[in-house]
């Protein structure tokens, strides 16, 4: 490969795209994006490494100025889920794109568009997406048009479709269209496709079949995910009542998808959709270790959610499955669902004396609130096998990471400002504690308690609401006497070195009582 090509990247604020723009820098290609709103681009690991052009594909002048001096370019943009005629919207942009790139002289065209069969009775979806092709494999510029159906990473439309109804649904009323074929690739493969495409040679201006190792069905592919998930599988029932709308109105309310883009994957879904030919692999090899299963796939998109990271981010992803996790530009439904209960209340206590309570809450020490509520939720837990709470703690003062705080576990501990716990109670789901300490302009501190919760099916959503009534009670009261607490140990300390200097007796030294 020449070093430093330049190519320009359209819809870096997309799915793909945002994936797409840091392996192409790996690769050693001077990156260049062109995106209605550079804003969203903010906090992208990766924007200060690239040029970033405002403009719109609907405006052939911002087109034409984003184009100059560009080799390769890529079309990763689409109009699902907008209102209106979308495909008079697409058909505008790949028209102003195919026009400036000809005029340019680009040398290379990487467009990604959506599997289908050979068919006319396309989903209107689909038949925009071909004729997005069409058009620019007619513009005169050497185009890869590729054709990828079901993309599975953590944060694709139609894995999170996937991973939400399986989540919710202990049992699955579904159309006639979960028996149709499919053939789900995994998001690092359409990614090794679409780096490699860049280098084609000038005479392959067609289109591209790519897909996955495996041929399922709907069904297949939701049980697949719910055995990589750790549920059990569902029960799917073929309705032929559902019509595509009909079933877009049901996604739209069990999953947090909008209809808009509900629909559109609906109807995509009502034939068959697997790949007709190999031909890619006459141009570009199939990655070494080989493409990617649908079981493999969905076990590195929900690879994110590891011990210990609660919520975790693209900061930390891991490695081996980069490509699968969450971009600060995907969609906010995307990922699994997490409840959260903050609570926060300011206090005229130094950080160090709220530290002192918080750091030595549980055990013999207690909750700070409603000690009764805490047994019986600890008789509970013993009843249906779990550790119960009375597993103490090994020092009333001190924790470090990794010791037994009742049901909990310390999980992460940064001295003097933050505290997580890890719950070891039975509960459909993974929950985490948080408190923290934070030092104000006027000498006090701001406490602040996050409980969080990653529900596991139908049961962990419903268990988080039923206790909901319960948190307002018991966490409330935590954060009120955690913070009344501090203010007391204050108190000891001033009264103590009071008497410590000869200016009060022993008598005079406060008596403050722990949790209540």
């Amino acid at each position: 490969m020449t070093t430093q090509r330049r190519v320009l990247v359209t819809g870096a604020t997309g799915y793909i795209g945002g994936r797409l723009v840091p392996l192409l820098l790996e690769a050693g290609y001077d990156v260049r994006v062109l995106v209605r709103t550079p804003l969203k681009l903010k906090d992208v690991p990766w924007v200060g490494q690239v040029q970033v052009v405002e403009g719109d594909l609907g405006d052939l002048a911002s087109v034409r100025s984003a184009v100059t001096d560009i080799d390769v370019l890529y079309y990763l943009v689409h109009s699902m889920g907008t209102r209106g005629d979308f495909e008079s919207t697409e058909r505008l942009a790949a028209t102003n794109v195919a026009t400036a790139a000809a005029e340019a002289g680009v040398s290379r065209m990487v467009y990604l568009g959506g599997l289908h069969p050979d068919t006319e009775e396309l989903s209107q979806h689909l038949r925009s997406r071909a004729e997005v092709g069409r058009i620019l494999l007619e513009s005169g510029v050497p185009t890869a048009a590729l054709q990828a159906g079901v993309v599975i990473g953590s944060g694709s439309t139609s894995f999170e479709m996937i991973r939400h109804l399986t989540d919710v649904l202990p049992y699955m009323p579904a159309p006639q269209w979960v028996r149709n074929k499919i053939q789900p690739i995994a998001v690092r493969d359409v990614l090794y496709y679409l780096v490699a495409a860049a280098e084609l040679p000038a005479d392959a201006n067609r289109t591209f079949d790519i897909g996955g190792p495996d041929v399922l069905r709907y069904g297949q592919m939701m049980n697949g995910y719910a055995l990589e998930a750790g549920l059990r599988q569902r029960p799917i029932a073929s309705l032929p009542v559902f019509t595509p709308w009909l079933a877009s109105q049901w996604v739209n309310l069990v999953t947090p998808i909008p209809r808009s883009l509900a629909v559109p994957i609906i109807a995509s879904l009502q034939n068959d959709c697997v790949v007709h030919e190999r031909d890619i692999d006459q141009y570009i090899p199939q990655p070494k270790e080989g493409l990617t299963g649908y079981r493999t796939a969905v076990r590195l998109a929900l690879g994110r959610m590891r011990d210990g990271d609660v919520e975790t981010s693209w900061q930390n992803a891991s490695i081996a499955g980069a490509s699968s996790n969450p971009l600060p530009s995907d969609p906010e439904w995307a990922g699994h669902l997490v409840y959260t209960d903050l609570k926060e209340k300011h206090t005229a206590a130094k950080p160090e004396d709220l530290w002192r309570v918080i750091e030595s809450i549980g055990g013999d020490n207690g909750w700070y609130s409603f000690p009764v509520a805490w047994a019986i939720r600890g008789w509970m837990d013993k009843i249906v096998g779990g550790v119960g709470l009375r597993r103490g703690r090994r020092n009333p003062d001190h924790l470090h990471t990794g010791d037994v705080l009742d049901f909990w576990r310390v999980e992460r501990i940064d001295r003097g400002r933050f505290l997580r716990l890890r719950a070891e109670m039975r509960v459909p789901g993974r929950a985490w504690l948080e408190m923290t300490a934070e030092p104000t302009a006027d000498g006090g501190s701001v406490y602040r308690q996050r409980a969080v919760f990653f529900p596991r099916g139908l049961g962990g959503r419903l268990y988080w609401f039923s206790i909901l009534p319960f948190h307002g009670v018991i966490f409330s009261g935590m954060a009120n006497r955690i913070t009344a607490a501090a203010i007391g140990e204050a108190a000891v300390e001033a009264a103590v070195t009071k008497a410590a200097d000869g200016d009060a007796s022993a008598s005079d030294v406060p008596v403050v009582g722990r949790a209540s």
